[in-house]
């Protein structure tokens, strides 16, 4: 049986033993190694807005901008099997989304979106650009890049388009099976509430599916990675700066229990304001 004992709200860090002294040495190297770091990485941007045409930076811009995108689709498509299980098998959603199936999805898709745009970026560099060294863009994009090449590039550009086939459509493949059963679940819940409550669970996850499914279908889906230049662009600002933006609203705001600790914070800060 549980004792009768309150649980405990606030917990002490011991942190390191040993005397004062040696917590002020401790600190000191501590910080030292913490400013090396800080100054080493702003020498490197600092070396980079100098240095604008470094090919290095180049090769970085579209890998990150690319393997994170993967990744991004393989959580999606992790997410939509989520909103299955809790929809459609809610009493066995603890025991199969438990903390160790999170972590190893997590990872997995981490590990699937960089190692997956290794190739791409590295054959992207095979080629030589020798029609003009000015990109129709505001990143190193790949279909840009492509476009400067004096090689054939028709190969490659197949190969690409397979490959963002496969990471695309395979990832919303689970989103539509996955939806397909949410939905035919939620159309037997016999009251307008319970089918309301249903469909909220799911409305954060659904909205970004379009958002993030819909432009990147236009912009990699189609055989010919270097046409229409200024419609890439636009696109690949929305992507850029348009969903990021809207990820706290759509994921986090649109959370009970974020809005609820959003609330009893604004009324700890009003009444630490009055006191």
């Amino acid at each position: 049986m549980m004792s009768n004992h309150s649980s405990a709200t606030e917990f002490c860090l011991l942190g390191f033993p040993g005397p004062q002294e040696l917590h002020h040495i401790l600190f000191a190297v501590f910080f030292l190694f913490y400013s090396v770091t800080v100054m080493g990485n702003t020498v490197i941007i600092v070396i980079i807005c100098v240095d604008k045409p470094s090919l290095a930076v180049c090769v970085a811009q579209p890998f990150l901008y690319l393997a994170l995108g993967t990744t991004e689709f393989a959580l999606l498509g992790a997410m939509a099997v989520d909103r299955y299980v809790a929809v459609c098998n809610p009493l066995r959603y603890n025991t199969l989304m438990n903390s160790h199936t999170c972590i190893s999805v997590v990872i997995g898709s981490w590990v699937f979106g960089f190692l997956s745009e290794i190739w791409p970026v590295y054959a992207t560099f095979q080629f030589t650009f020798c029609k003009s060294n000015v990109l129709d863009h505001f990143f190193c994009d790949r279909g840009q890049l492509l476009k400067l090449s004096c090689d054939d590039t028709v190969f490659t550009e197949f190969v690409l388009f397979l490959m963002a086939v496969f990471i695309i459509i395979g990832s919303l493949a689970p989103t539509i099976v996955s939806y397909t059963y949410i939905i035919s679940t939620i159309l037997t819940i016999p009251t307008a509430s319970g089918r309301r409550k249903a469909f909220s669970t799911c409305a954060s996850h659904f909205t970004f599916v379009v958002i993030g499914y819909g432009s990147c279908l236009f912009l990699y889906v189609k055989p010919k990675q270097t046409q229409a230049a200024e419609y890439n662009k636009i696109v690949s600002l929305l992507i850029c700066v348009l969903t990021p933006l809207l990820n706290p609203f759509i994921f986090t705001l649109r959370n009970d229990k974020v809005k609820y600790v959003l609330r009893n914070g604004v009324k700890c800060g009003c009444q630490l304001l009055n006191d």
